[in-house]
């Protein structure tokens, strides 16, 4: 425990844990430039919410594309951040060094900690959608297959493997994630083109009898399944077009589809583990490439499946399942699993070996990113618990993997108590789902206002770093790139809280979120004004700590 300061020459030991954190610069900017790819994943995040937006009206080609030029200034924002400040912690160290102490911690907490105890059964979602239902259909286990997919504890079981593999992943340091993340990014790309191809070179007529032969074979599915689903997707109200919409029902998708493509920066709390972190130019690039390719990718991917599987099946398809899944009918829908693309594609093989292959390799774009569920999050629980925020036992790292083995566990158990609540849907917790993106873009919006203020509030700090030279008509680049990044998330913002049409389910028009999201903000607040206190008593000011930058 830390003693009370009674001189000055006690002063630099006992302002932080340690002199150093302790970790090492273990990545290259490329290994963050496949952590960036992942977690803007198209295969999970992606294909998981373009499904969602089967009642918008917005084109999902322009929305997509759009909402990329946006995100552009995210990735100058972050990328000049990490280049002044390249901190484990992130967010965190940067807001309680420019903004404020309590303000850095409630807001970074908020997001970085308790509100990705949400995105584990969403990362189990996925898992069983993309791994097990499909793969256990191939090998010929229809009902494990279907009770993956479609029961409350196949979910719930999904959950608590995503919490073993990825405690596993992370614990055993940052030099094996790297190694694994590679394996799976080249895998899974692997797996991509396959689809493609599957996509390019097949047509409409070849999918449509593969779809009638496999899906009555794997999963039970009725002879007449591909008629049956348009009725079902017209029920349910399927009308996301392709391309139009009008540009006023493109920015009504944007609020949805940034669930998928808002996290380039992901790894931005992970720099003070990345070599050549202070490179401005680098850092831009190797977030900047990841939203490009990631972009490019996905709309290859809209126009193949209008190609082949059509554009109008797949969203009537995915407006079947979500519309049985979110209860709003009783009905199955006549696919009685989540229509999967790569799925869908590989349809039109009869071969199971090929199938199963395909299906595998693309499941490692899963694997790849399954660890950023936990791994950003542990290294702002480990900045805050280095300011001595929290006990200083979660500030420890492992002496062998470099690992916060403390932070890691803070995230893995409470995660398993909001898995279960969210499978067996207590307190309509399912409805939730957008409080996962809102709560990060609060956090976001406190690190694009610090970057803001960062030239004014820190003339120094800005004035040595490597940034100062770019400026736009005398205005410093960081400055405004924050102004048109904050802009759209507080349009973001208004959409999610207000949402005046009822298009997002979270905010006013669901009370449950804001408590929910209410009570994790509470929490955060209170446990800053304790430890501050209880630090008080120890002889220790907690606002000295946030006027120094902590030494890696």
């Amino acid at each position: 425990m830390a003693q009370a300061v009674t001189g000055s020459e006690a002063q630099e030991t006992t302002l932080f844990v340690r002199k150093a954190t302790g970790l090492v610069r273990s990545w290259s900017v490329f290994d963050a430039f496949i952590y960036a790819t992942f977690s803007i994943n198209l295969i999970t995040l992606g294909l998981y919410i373009f499904s969602q937006m089967y009642y918008l009206e917005g084109g999902m080609l322009p929305t997509l594309i759009i909402s990329a030029l946006f995100i552009i200034f995210e990735v100058v924002v972050y990328a000049s951040l990490i280049a002044v400040m390249p901190r484990a912690g992130g967010d965190y160290v940067w807001q309680s060094r420019i903004l404020g102490g309590g303000i850095g911690f409630v807001l970074a907490v908020t997001g970085w900690w308790f509100i990705l105890w949400l995105w584990v059964p969403l990362y189990g979602d996925m898992l069983r959608h993309l791994f097990f239902t499909p793969l256990l259909g191939i090998l010929g286990a229809r009902g494990p297959a279907l009770w993956f997919g479609q029961t409350p504890l196949g979910l719930f079981i999904t959950s608590l493997i995503v919490c073993l593999f990825v405690a596993f992943y992370i614990a055993i340091g940052m030099k094996w994630y790297a190694r694994i993340q590679k394996f799976c990014f080249w895998i899974g790309m692997a797996g991509l083109l396959v689809v493609f191809a599957f996509l390019l070179f097949g047509n409409h007529a070849a999918f449509r009898s593969g779809l009638e032969r496999d899906a009555t074979a794997m999963f039970g599915a009725s002879a007449n399944v591909y008629d049956a689903t348009l009725a079902a997707g017209e029920e349910a109200g399927a009308i996301a077009p392709l391309m139009g919409g009008g540009l006023v029902a493109i920015f009504l998708s944007m609020p949805f589809i940034v669930f998928f493509n808002l996290w380039p920066n992901w790894g931005a709390t992970l720099y003070g583990e990345v070599r050549g972190a202070t490179d401005f130019k680098r850092n831009f690039w190797g977030m900047a490439w990841a939203l490009i390719i990631t972009t490019v990718l996905a709309v290859v991917f809209f126009l193949l499946i209008a190609k082949t599987i059509s554009w109008d099946f797949y969203m009537k398809a995915n407006g079947a399942w979500w519309n049985y899944a979110w209860g709003y009918t009783d009905q199955s829908p006549p696919l009685p699993v989540w229509p999967y693309p790569a799925l869908l594609a590989v349809f039109m093989t009869p071969s199971r070996i090929v199938q199963f292959i395909v299906v595998l390799a693309m499941s490692m774009w899963w694997f790849g990113w399954s660890g950023t569920v936990f791994l950003s999050s542990t290294r702002v629980i480990f900045a805050a618990a280095f300011d001595r925020l929290l006990p200083e036992k979660v500030a420890e790292v492992d002496p062998r993997t470099r690992t916060p083995i403390y932070a890691l566990l803070l995230m893995v158990i409470p995660s398993i108590i909001v898995s279960a609540l969210f499978a067996w849907n207590v307190f309509d917790f399912q409805a939730l789902t957008l409080c996962s993106t809102l709560v990060i873009a609060v956090t976001y919006l406190g690190s694009t206002i610090a970057a803001i203020l960062l030239p004014y509030i820190k003339p120094d700090l800005y004035n040595a770093s490597p940034i100062a030279k770019y400026k736009v008509a005398g205005i410093p680049l960081i400055t405004i790139s924050g102004v048109i990044f904050g802009a759209f998330l507080l349009f973001l913002l208004y959409e999610w809280l207000i949402d005046p049409l009822g298009l997002y389910g979270i905010g006013l028009t669901n009370t449950n979120s804001l408590i929910f999201m209410l009570v994790l903000y509470l929490l955060a607040l209170v446990i800053y004004l304790g430890f501050k206190t209880y630090r008080k008593r120890q002889g220790i000011d907690i606002d000295k700590i946030y006027q120094e930058i902590p030494v890696e």
